[in-house]
């Protein structure tokens, strides 16, 4: 299989991965798209295992029930794809924006990290590092 041929695989995973769950609220259609030893990590550097991260995602999927994504942009590059979304509840302000990278092995999800950024905060997060020097 051609590197481009993988690439365009992966992203076609991937999307119809967070399609489903977005469109039905069924984790349980995430699992056979998740490799047995999945990861997925966190800023803090903490991870968590196949089971627990869906566990997570069920759990969050209920105070998130009619959760907008506007998805902005996919890209793909050989075994990773980066998505960049933009996710808001129904009548609530702002939302979040959030970057999620995959990375896939052999047609399943292997890995993915997550960074999610509250819109109403981004202005302060351009300086970040001033209240370091406080």
């Amino acid at each position: 299989m051609t590197t481009r041929n993988t690439t365009t695989d992966n992203k076609s995973i991937v999307q119809r991965a967070l399609t489903a769950l977005v469109a039905t609220g069924d984790v349980d259609a995430l699992a056979p798209l998740l490799s047995d030893d999945f990861a997925h990590h966190r800023p803090d550097s903490t991870s968590k295992t196949k089971t627990e991260w869906l566990a997570a995602v069920r759990a969050a999927l209920v105070p998130l029930a009619g959760m907008r994504v506007e998805i902005l942009q996919v890209l793909a590059d050989g075994d990773h794809v980066v998505m960049h979304s933009r996710r808001r509840l129904p009548g609530a302000g702002p939302g979040i924006a959030v970057v999620d990278i995959w990375r896939l092995d052999d047609g399943l999800i292997a890995e993915a990290w997550e960074i999610i950024e509250p819109v109403a905060q981004a202005a302060a997060n351009l300086t970040w590092w001033e209240s370091a020097d406080q």
